[in-house]
């Protein structure tokens, strides 16, 4: 079978070359060559196919030019894995020559391109959909961007629902053993605690975790629900043969457990799903212009995608749509360490299918986060559905920036409740 991912690779390729050869006849600094890195290996290569379904609309709209240049593809595939992710910049930037860079797409892939880039000043590096907390937050690099939010201000809101609207007081948590799961853990336990809530147990799984009996055996039967942040073929597997052993507690979603990637897969897990709560930079049912529009685009352009955009596709949009735009803006100059391009981004409002965003000091995104409850369309399919929208959520979820800081960096171990 011919994979999407393989295919995807290839067109980027192809993409890559036609443009190349159409610069041929152009001057070089006609052309800026942007590299993209998504996870297109291992448990969260769906998640990658989606990723790029985003950077490529972006792309499309802008009918492969910005700030009056043609735009040259280069694309760079890793699993998830820093050691990976490390490899592919480095042949993007240091073999391919591209000039900006976005990617990658999971958390411990962002910490470690994040100390990538300070050894790499004339090139940029802006996000794909990495969302640990500390590829910003503490010891950030000046020419790394994430309009995308962290996966702590993801979680913004869904602690105390959890508790006051849901009733649920004690729960386990279960997630990948690295550091965007820390960060879900963290962003939802401090409302969670703060509420009253008590973390009975936290269970840590490696990325491709096949066989979760031994974590299902271990769920106490005292708790009202499981909190379950694990992505991709992670997810799909922990959801079924939680099932298939009669679990049947209430779950609680992390931002990309109860995203389309998810949600749009077939099985008996649709019945249990709905009514699920959780939180993240997008909501399916937004009833705004800029959402409906990005959706639809989404579909004329993906027949074969999700039935609507997740939660990759558009962060990568999102991350690309800021960067050509800041192209338009500073007219496609890269001089002086990019010095123009780099101020644009820091300084730009951007206006995404999710609402405004801006970077503060650590440029970082401050944006709206959607908290939302699963629920099945008169089609059969499930979405998650808004419940309620928190405006301009900040990397320190509103906290003084002091006392945030004093709670100490996402792990296994911190936050606790006491």
């Amino acid at each position: 079978m011919f994979s999407l991912t393989r295919r995807i690779l290839l067109q980027s390729a192809a993409a890559a070359m036609v443009l190349g050869l159409a610069a041929g006849s152009a001057k070089a600094e006609d052309t800026i060559k942007i590299g993209v890195l998504a996870t297109l290996e291992g448990a969260f290569t769906v998640l990658g196919e989606d990723s790029m379904r985003g950077f490529e609309l972006a792309l499309q709209q802008h009918d492969g030019m910005a700030g009056g240049k043609k735009i040259v593809v280069v694309t760079g595939s890793s699993d998830a894995s820093p050691d990976s992710a490390i490899a592919a910049a480095r042949k993007l930037v240091e073999q391919d020559k591209v000039d900006i860079l976005i990617g990658p797409l999971s958390g411990a892939e962002g910490l470690a391109v994040k100390d990538y880039a300070k050894t790499q000043p004339q090139v940029t590096f802006v996000n794909g959909t990495s969302a640990a907390q500390d590829t910003t937050l503490r010891n950030p690099a000046p020419n790394f961007f994430r309009f995308t939010t962290d996966g702590v201000q993801w979680q913004a809101g869904l602690g105390d629902y959890a508790y006051t609207n849901k009733g649920y007081k004690k729960v386990v948590t279960i997630a990948e053993d690295y550091d965007f799961p820390y960060s879900q853990v963290e962003g939802f336990m401090l409302d969670f605690c703060k509420a009253g809530g008590h973390v009975v147990n936290k269970f840590w799984v490696p990325i491709g975790t096949k066989d979760y009996s031994s974590i299902v055996s271990s769920i106490p039967d005292d708790i009202d629900a499981v909190y379950v942040a694990l992505g991709g073929a992670d997810a799909v597997n922990f959801l079924s043969q939680y099932q298939q052993a009669g679990g049947g507690k209430p779950m609680i979603g992390g931002s990309i457990t109860v995203d389309q990637t998810i949600l749009g897969s077939e099985g008996k897990r649709k019945d249990y799903l709905i009514g699920t709560p959780s939180a993240g930079p997008l909501a399916d049912n937004w009833d705004d212009p800029r959402w409906h529009k990005f959706v639809a685009d989404y579909q004329k352009a993906f027949p074969k995608g999700f039935p609507s955009p997740s939660l990759f596709a558009h962060g990568y949009y999102v991350e690309t749509l800021a960067v050509l735009t800041a192209l338009d803006k500073v007219k496609g100059d890269l001089s002086d360490n990019q010095k123009a391009l780099r101020e644009e981004l820091s300084t730009m409002t951007l206006d995404t299918p999710t609402g405004m965003v801006h970077l503060d000091k650590n440029r970082n995104g401050v944006a709206d986060i959607f908290l939302t409850e699963v629920s099945q369309g008169a089609d059969g399919k499930l979405y998650n559905k808004v419940v309620r929208v928190i405006p301009q959520v900040p990397q320190t979820m509103g906290m003084d920036e002091a006392a945030f800081l004093a709670i100490g960096p996402a792990t296994r171990d911190n936050p606790s409740c006491p």
